[in-house]
């Protein structure tokens, strides 16, 4: 199983990275998770086709994490496949909508999206050998983070979130950790508001060292205000012993059995 970051960055795309979002890869399958915008060319870009993805995960219904649903519809419209959607009855509901909107799901769109709706704390399984449990956080009311497993590995994706303690929970099973890492800890001290809605460095290495997280990869920087890669690792550091990977759009993290191998950027 392989992640690829297409995107790690906020709602704020900038030059070096765009909204967060990453491809899922088994041997046999491709998934994607989270659909902000140019998704046809950074998939392409991160050397697969958008034709081979099975299935689409979206974790909430905020612009950056959907927008670009439609237009990868549109781009495929004459691949005859159907793709399965995943995520919250409220997620799917709204996707369906988008796509009437621009009268994506008519018999003439080749592509079809099979949407199923994820049971809340229910494993599912999406292809032989992978599942996926669905659990709700508190960011927005249509929001789920996702366990993704296989026989051998476990990878959770929070979307955005603060720390949320029915998450963290399941943080000690898993083989690697995808987290909000919004900002540093002083950002949250000038915006406030953000305590509610996103975590941030310096919260993230105290909590996954309390919950003894085996590989912590911060993403969704807000990487438009002024701070470094740099100064989120150093705060992480504090509290944090583990092994942490900070990505940049177009890296990779390969699972091979219970050892998550690094890969470097693409």
């Amino acid at each position: 199983m392989k992640v690829i970051f297409l995107g790690t960055g906020g709602a704020f795309p900038t030059a070096l990275r765009d909204n967060t979002s990453f491809l899922l890869a088994t041997e046999e399958k491709l998934f994607l998770v989270d659909c902000p915008g140019s998704l046809t060319q950074k998939i392409l870009k991160a050397g697969h086709e958008p034709e081979q993805l099975s299935g689409i995960f979206i974790s909430h219904i905020h612009t950056d994490h959907i927008y670009g649903l439609s237009s990868l519809v549109h781009s495929q419209m004459l691949v005859e496949k159907t793709v399965r959607l995943y995520g919250s009855e409220e997620v799917i509901n709204f996707c369906l909508r988008l796509l009437d909107l621009f009268k994506l799901r008519e018999d003439k769109i080749l592509y079809r999206i099979e949407p199923q709706s994820l049971v809340p704390g229910i494993r599912t399984e999406i292809s032989p050998g992978l599942a996926v449990t669905g659990i709700p956080v508190p960011h927005h009311s249509s929001s789920l983070a996702f366990i993704f497993e296989t026989g051998e590995a476990k990878i959770i994706y929070s979307g955005d979130t603060p720390i949320f303690q029915g998450l963290w929970a399941r943080a000690k099973e898993a083989s690697c950790l995808i987290h909000d890492c919004s900002t540093p800890s002083r950002y949250f001290e000038l915006f406030p508001f953000l305590k509610n809605m996103h975590t941030n460095s310096l919260e993230l290495g105290r909590a996954a060292q309390a919950a003894g997280v085996k590989l912590l990869v911060p993403c969704h920087f807000f990487s438009d205000l002024d701070f470094s890669l740099e100064e989120i690792e150093s705060e992480i550091r504090k509290n944090y012993e583990g092994a942490l990977f900070l990505p940049e759009d177009f890296s990779e993290l390969r699972v091979e059995g219970k050892i998550l191998m690094e890969k470097g950027n693409k």
